[in-house]
């Protein structure tokens, strides 16, 4: 199956800062596995996880070093080349999230760092319908992203047309946060916890 370009993938040499970022801040000392905290305490020990656009591998190292099994699956080869110099111990898919084959079934599903907004366009509610298709029975999938200002050729993705793709992908809503410290609801970013409807 031939699968569209994804936005990612358009904006080719102009996303080659956000490995570099990450690779400074870790260079710095600086804490890089933010998204993690919440996503453990979703689940119990020893969870299987998938980690959708792994970038260079911080959460699902961090992730791994809870004790969790992680799967990472990152499509752009310098990220991933990146991932595995950096945290060996971590294995790296090279898919990207329509393409992520049927695996054992996930506890939890973690697509941060700015994911869906990423993804082929057209392709969000298939991408949703896809990861939904990947959970374990009660298996959650947290997912956070900018809502408003575009990032080298990324979209806008409102919020409410997000809830509307998630409801047809045959998701619901646990909660909405507007950040990792689970912070109230606000108009820039959003964190969501969606499950199987």
């Amino acid at each position: 199956m031939t699968l569209p370009p994804t936005r990612w993938e358009l904006a080719g040499e102009g996303n080659r800062g956000y490995g570099q970022h990450f690779a400074a801040l870790l260079a710095e000392g600086a804490d890089v596995a933010g998204e993690a905290r919440p996503a453990d305490a979703l689940v119990g020990r020893h969870a299987r996880i998938l980690d959708v656009g792994s970038g260079m591998g911080r959460i699902s190292a961090a992730l791994t070093a809870r004790g969790h099994d992680v799967v990472a699956t990152e499509p752009d080869p310098a990220l991933r080349e990146q991932s595995q110099s950096t945290y060996g111990d971590v294995p790296v898919l090279p898919h990207e999230a329509l393409a992520i084959p049927q695996l054992e079934p996930f506890d939890l599903i973690v697509v941060v760092g700015n994911v869906m907004v990423y993804v082929a366009e057209d392709t969000e509610r298939a991408v949703l319908a896809h990861l939904r298709s990947l959970l374990a029975p009660g298996g959650r999938i947290p997912v956070g992203f900018h809502l408003t200002g575009t990032k080298n050729g990324s979209r806008v993705y409102p919020a409410d047309e997000f809830v509307a793709d998630v409801t047809v992908a045959g998701l619901s809503v646990d909660w909405r946060f507007g950040s990792y410290e689970l912070h109230a609801p606000n108009d820039d970013y959003a964190v969501w916890v969606l499950s199987a409807a």
